[in-house]
């Protein structure tokens, strides 16, 4: 049935209303509701992962995501998958996802990440430039169970301690400490005002204080490297790191099918003509002409005093491989002020075929409105934009700064004391988020004081952790029968990954 334009936005905002609308009951009443959950959905429920026997094949869900994408990078996003178990679950949110749609749940919303496995989480300058600890990445972000990004967190933290070698112990000690650090933030932000809690945010001083106790005099020096070099990863420093300059002139340096400049597309069409899909250059400045309508006045006037110099293709992260993702260098004043913005494909969010359709009419604008609810202080840059393909679909795109103070966590070589740290963290930045956006109350009241909800989820990491393993091996098997594509062989054993394998793919 068609349904007009005025139509259709009263529809969305009769959506909005139902998803937003105030609850009245006091704190107390939401708590005591929250409490009440536990008998439909005890606690103890969320232990419990079987594969039912109609689970979908792991690889068959992998191919359909990649039928939106581009098929030549497709072989590159299984290699960077390929790593480890670890990268491979990394990769697979839309496995989980639907896996979690069998699990139980209470029936309390939030604007759900989506993807909140623990290498979404990091560093990154505020507004007030400075640097704080917050989610990271929003792609697949939506309304959601609140219960679907812990599960996500928590087997995140089982199976990178797997992937490091960490004992059962030092394993169930992390989980337990993430899970531990959402419950009791919740509950501290149960106690808190609406204002408080959004105010609230988790800056590096207050990450680093809970290092300090467990870290040694060099861990402690090689911290506040790590800091520094994420307070300098801006666009000065990507510009220095992308670009060199050529007859007086910046330019992008080429680094096919990672980066290529749209000056190298004839060339690089020849040998691979998928380019040719993207009509690169007029995307770009298609995107650039909508999206600055999609920023504030204020922001439109900044952005209005930078001129294009060079722009390319970006490949970028693991899940997102095949996505449309672009990269433009800018110059304001002079050489000496630079700006590089990502313009990056949106496609469906993994949780809305199991959730409902976000309210948001555009994917870009799901991602970039998801993301302003979620983190404590966002790119004052975020902006979205819809435009027809040489194809004639439509796609959606956002558009970021590609560094803004971005740091991270080294999970390839954290140890067993920092992880649990970090998980902790982690958990705690997630409550945040779905404190903001979530009835903090009602959740609050169905966790409780005890630690019934941690053992619970922890035994639900390891059993997800041992899946994930299976889907992993189903996925090898894809890739040496030649059912899956991959651009270089997977490892075949510990020395032969710790040789050979790529570095693990930035996470923009």
């Amino acid at each position: 049935m068609f349904i007009d334009k005025s139509t259709e936005t009263k529809l969305r905002e009769i959506v909005a209303e139902t998803l937003y609308k105030t609850d009245e009951r006091s704190p107390e009443e939401r708590k005591a509701a929250g409490k009440a959950l536990r008998e439909t959905v005890p606690l103890g429920s969320h232990a419990t992962w079987s594969a039912p026997e109609d689970r979908p094949d792991p690889v068959a869900l992998l191919k359909e995501q990649g039928e939106s994408r581009l098929q030549e990078l497709l072989p590159l996003r299984y290699e960077r998958m390929g790593v480890s178990a670890f990268t491979f679950y990394r990769g697979g949110a839309l496995i989980m996802a639907s896996d979690l749609s069998n699990t139980p749940a209470t029936g309390i919303n939030v604007q759900a990440c989506g993807d909140a496995h623990i290498s979404n989480f990091g560093l990154f300058s505020s507004p007030e430039r400075r640097t704080v600890f917050d989610i990271n990445d929003f792609d697949e972000t939506s309304i959601g169970p609140w219960e679907w990004d812990v599960k996500r967190m928590a087997a995140s933290v089982e199976i990178c301690g797997l992937d490091r070698g960490f004992s059962k112990k030092e394993r169930k000690e992390a989980v337990l400490a993430s899970v531990r650090g959402y419950r009791e933030s919740m509950l501290e932000f149960a106690a808190m005002g609406n204002l408080d809690v959004w105010y609230a945010h988790i800056d590096i001083d207050e990450v680093t204080s809970a290092f300090e106790d467990k870290m040694t005099k060099k861990e402690k020096k090689q911290a506040a490297k790590a800091i520094g070099k994420a307070k300098s990863k801006n666009s000065t420093r990507a510009v220095a790191k992308l670009t060199e300059v050529v007859d007086g002139k910046l330019r992008i340096i080429s680094n096919p099918p990672i980066v290529i400049p749209l000056r190298d597309m004839a060339s690089a069409a020849k040998s691979a003509p998928w380019i040719k899909l993207l009509d690169t250059e007029k995307i770009v400045k298609l995107v650039l002409a909508a999206y600055r309508k999609t920023l504030s006045p204020d922001k439109q006037m900044l952005i209005r005093q930078y001129h294009g110099i060079d722009s390319a293709i970006k490949v970028v992260g693991v899940g997102s491989v095949g996505t449309r993702a672009f990269i433009i260098v800018m110059q304001g004043a002079d050489c000496e002020d630079p700006l590089v913005l990502q313009i990056k494909e949106a496609q469906e969010s993994v949780l809305e075929r199991f959730c409902g359709k976000s309210n948001a009419e555009q994917h870009g604008q799901r991602v970039v409105e998801g993301q302003r609810a979620m983190q404590t202080a966002s790119d004052i840059l975020l902006g979205w934009c819809r435009l027809p393909g040489v194809d004639g679909k439509k796609r959606d795109y956002y558009v970021r700064q590609l560094w803004d103070g971005k740091g991270s966590v080294d999970l390839e070589r954290i140890d067993a004391k920092h992880l649990a740290v970090y998980a902790r963290a982690c958990g705690r930045t997630l409550a945040h988020a779905h404190a903001r956006t979530g009835d903090r109350f009602g959740i609050a009241g169905y966790l409780g004081t005890t630690d019934e909800f941690d053992k619970a989820i922890a035994k639900f990491s390891r059993a997800y952790a041992a899946q994930n393993e299976a889907d992993y091996a189903r996925f090898q098997e894809a890739i040496a029968q030649g059912e899956l594509q991959a651009t270089m062989a997977l490892p075949a054993n510990d020395e032969q990954k710790s040789q050979g394998e790529p570095q693990p793919a930035e996470s923009e």
